[in-house]
């Protein structure tokens, strides 16, 4: 039975729900019973420790990993594979720094979110490929081979093939890995500029949050079979993640930035060696989709508030 689409405090229907969802992996539990929203124009975080199920929840949003129960809707719609609506970055892409394909012919590749090495792309689909080159500001790179770009010019091809369409969530794994810090922000500063000057919402997975700071609307935290979403103060709190990790976990705050530690030792920039579930499967550039809000394990309690907004209490 067709559940009601709410609305978010903006009047914007949300873009990806999860309804009492879990997710397994082989004889792994990923998500238990897990509900949130996640609202059209938001930016949000996709963090937790390792192994803690960021890609399976992506792979679910794009219809590649079934949930064991519960719903999951992208639009309104229970997802389906293949689904124009949503943008996919996987992680795996360490293949792409020795090929000499040119930056145009690479974007045109995934035009259709199928095949490769569209031979002879139309013209409808040639002047989308200008449209999000343009719009990631890659119009310069198109002449150019991948094996000559920088690790921050190929996430910018990366991005440009993610917006083909006119999708209206992208799904980000980890696209901050192997960057350095410089690049780190400027990726974070052009997905951010294209998510608002478009309009659309953005799962951003990382293994830090401090290079997501500026940009984040709301964090979702996972761990456990658990997840909370909130605000930065509302979840990177000591109780919070202590029940993520499933271990005391600190929270210090120093000149801006934010360090999850458990005694001596900062979390995330140690726990970030590739996650179990993100390995397992690796998928072509395309599009998917998928969005949504957590309820927890028995010990844990949610609250909506009225804006439709889940916070982790």
């Amino acid at each position: 039975m067709n559940t009601p689409r709410r609305q978010g405090s903006s009047g914007t229907s949300p873009v990806l729900e999860l309804d009492r969802v879990t997710l397994e992996l082989g004889d792994r539990t990923i998500l238990r019973d897990t509900s949130f929203t996640i609202n059209q124009g938001e930016f949000i975080g996709v963090l937790g420790p390792n192994g803690a199920g960021k890609t399976t929840l992506m792979r679910s949003v794009l219809g590649l990993v079934p949930a064991a129960n519960g719903t999951v809707r992208v639009l309104g719609e229970p997802v389906v594979r293949g689904n124009p609506s949503i943008g996919y970055m996987p992680q795996t892409r360490s293949a792409l720094a020795g090929r000499r394909v040119r930056g145009r012919d690479f974007v045109a590749m995934a035009a259709d979110g199928h095949r490769w090495g569209l031979p002879h792309a139309d013209a409808k689909a040639r002047a989308d490929v200008d449209r999000v080159l343009e719009l990631v500001g890659g119009s310069a790179l198109a002449a150019r081979p991948l094996s000559e770009l920088s690790g921050g010019e190929r996430q910018r091809l990366l991005l440009a093939q993610c917006l083909l369409g006119n999708p209206r969530l992208l799904l980000l794994d980890e696209p901050l890995i192997s960057l350095d810090p410089h690049h780190q922000k400027t990726v974070v500063e052009l997905v951010k500029r294209v998510q608002q000057e478009l309009g659309i919402a953005v799962l951003f997975s990382a293994h830090e949050l401090n290079p997501l700071l500026h940009a984040l609307d709301r964090v979702l935290y996972l761990g456990n079979g658990v997840a909370a979403l909130g605000t930065v103060d509302e979840v990177i709190t000591k109780p919070v993640l202590s029940r993520l990790y499933g271990s005391t976990i600190d929270v210090m705050r120093v000149n801006g930035r934010i360090f999850v530690m458990s005694g001596d030792f900062d979390v995330e920039k140690h726990d970030h060696e590739h996650e179990d579930d993100d390995h397992q499967h690796g998928e072509p550039h395309g599009h998917g989709h998928s969005h949504g809000h957590a309820h927890g394990s028995k010990e844990t309690h949610h609250h909506a508030s009225r804006d439709g907004h889940t916070h982790d209490v």
